[in-house]
């Protein structure tokens, strides 16, 4: 406020500082005035400099609705503080100074209102009590927020296809394609969510599409002669064998062979990035666990709804009717999140592994590709044994599936710019 002197708030060289609104903020600004701050806005990191050991500090903003400015530039990713940096939270948000006070304690200093009219010390109380015209038409201000905060895309794209299924109601084949489009692409929306991690939507896409391709090129015969030919992995009739010898020939006929299929296209990528430059070689190649989960996942998609149109669906309806295929898909491209997905997801994540420890590539990339197939010979297996074993399988996959995305972002080299990571319980 004018008049008082500005308030300091010291930095550790141990512990980071989180900016926002949020009690649980250690700089905690007026809730109710700073509207455009954000719960938990931006956060300062202590840092060691390897070569002298010395503490430096560096701001990151926390995917905040209006965004973090540094000297007046919005900020990207993370950046070294110097002394002397103005920090705004939001354009017009209040306003601190980085100063270094003494060789071993820094501070954020909350500065006092500048003549050009920035926000820093307290926003006018008027401003709260005015009714504005953005208020009562809420749409004129919200901007770039509606499209990131409020999922105008995921929203766009649902009404979308629900006009286009009601397009397409009586023609059976194309309304059962645009449903399954859509329940995978929801599917996957939550596993790029968990993930945080951006990846062009169309590599993703060709990622899915390279995974059909293969399916329906002769490599796939080549791959069902090794698995169930040579190895024991002919599918039985599950009616009439035994768990243990129905489980083995999962492994191998199922397991093995399909989640061989989805990785390709991961293998792939990561030889492709290897030959571009930046920044394509980040954005496309697979360089960390994250981007092995994003790409195998969609490989997962491609594979599901090849398998499940092409396939199963017009099975059964040609059998039964037009409804039991509906009945039959839903459930399908619904479970691929806990099934195809969950395994070639936790498949990829062991690929993202071995690159960053090259050293242990083979041992990384045998107990990934071992787990994600033991995971899917069990889920094809226990149908003999109950619904109810089915649910745990389920489950149980969903669960592997999470915990290497919650550890492949704790290992992200890009941590601090993961749009997922949250300040509590990461």
């Amino acid at each position: 406020m004018p008049g008082q002197p500005p308030q300091r708030y010291p930095l550790s060289s141990t512990v980071e500082v989180v900016l926002g609104r949020d009690p649980s903020c250690q700089i905690l600004v007026q809730p109710q005035q700073y509207v455009m701050v954000s719960r938990h806005h931006a956060v300062i990191r202590p840092k060691q400099n390897l070569p002298n050991g010395q503490t430096y500090w560096e701001i990151c903003d926390l995917n905040s609705s209006n965004g973090t400015f540094v000297n007046g530039k919005r900020l990207r990713g993370s950046q070294k503080l110097m002394v002397g940096d103005r920090i705004s939270l939001s354009k017009n948000g209040p306003e601190f100074i980085f100063e270094d006070v003494s060789p071993r304690q820094t501070i954020v200093n909350n500065t006092p209102p500048s003549q050009g009219g920035k926000q820093s010390g307290i926003l006018p109380s008027q401003s709260a009590n005015n009714l504005t015209f953005t208020q009562l038409f809420p749409i004129l201000s919200t901007g770039r927020d509606l499209r990131r905060k409020a999922y105008l895309i995921p929203g766009s794209i649902t009404v979308l296809f629900v006009v286009l299924m009601f397009a397409t109601l009586g023609n059976a084949s194309l309304f059962n394609l645009l449903l399954a489009a859509y329940l995978s692409i929801s599917g996957y929306y939550c596993v790029y969510q968990l993930c945080g991690k951006h990846k062009p939507w169309w590599w993703l896409f060709g990622c899915a599409i390279a995974t059909m391709v293969v399916l329906l090129s002769p490599l796939l015969s080549v791959f069902i002669f090794i698995f169930r030919d040579i190895l024991p992995g002919s599918l039985p009739d599950p009616t009439n064998v035994s768990f243990f010898h129905l489980l083995t020939a999962m492994f191998f006929g199922a397991g093995l062979m399909e989640e061989l299929v989805k990785i390709l296209p991961v293998l792939m990528a990561l030889v492709i990035g290897r030959s571009l430059r930046s920044p394509w070689r980040e954005r496309l190649g697979v360089w960390e666990p994250l981007d092995g989960i994003l790409l195998g996942s969609a490989s997962a998609v491609g594979f599901t709804l090849l398998e499940t149109l092409g396939q199963y669906v017009p099975q059964i309806v040609q059998e039964v009717g037009e409804l039991q295929g509906l009945q039959l898909l839903i459930p399908r491209i619904l479970g691929s999140v806990a099934g195809h997905t969950a395994y070639s997801g936790y498949l990829g994540y062991f690929v993202g592994l071995s690159v960053l420890q090259p050293k242990q590539r083979w041992l990384i990339l045998g107990v990934g590709y071992l787990c994600a197939s033991g995971l899917h010979a069990l889920w094809n297996s226990t149908v003999i044994l109950g619904y109810h074993v089915l649910a745990i399988v389920g489950i149980l996959s969903y669960a592997f599936l999470g915990a290497a995305i919650l550890k492949a972002r704790s290992l992200s080299p890009t941590r601090a710019e993961n749009f997922a990571t949250r300040l509590r319980g990461q």
